[in-house]
């Protein structure tokens, strides 16, 4: 009976933990691909990261792999540009005219609750 010698690093990898690395190596690039198909951004970015530690132990090394997903970053809120204006915010420039002739402040609902 001849020894199987394994020198490819996929192949081992493969056949780590009896298979079981292999699918959750798939599960987390699945993961990875699913949450930018998802994104609401044109450009998105996501990182699939394998590890693999090596421990010599006498005559045998033991592979312990390890896989981590990095998902694209949600943005929650973009930035929205206010001008000072009398000592408030308005979202028109101050030294350019509206274009559309509508009003250029938004109601504050709370003035009527503020103390007068």
């Amino acid at each position: 009976m001849s020894t199987r010698i394994i020198r490819s690093a996929f192949q081992a990898l493969g056949l780590s933990n009896r298979g079981r690395f292999e699918e959750k190596v798939n599960a987390e690039m699945q993961r990875v691909i699913e949450a930018l198909e998802q994104h609401p951004e044109e450009k998105a970015k996501g990182t699939l990261t394998l590890t693999v530690n090596f421990t010599k132990l006498g005559d045998r090394i033991d592979m312990k792999p390890a896989v981590k997903a990095k998902l694209p970053e949600e943005k929650d809120f973009t930035s929205t540009p206010f001008w000072i204006v009398e000592g408030g915010l308005s979202v028109q420039h101050p030294s350019q005219s509206d274009m559309f002739g509508g009003p250029s402040e938004v109601g504050d609902r709370r003035r009527s609750a503020e103390p007068a």
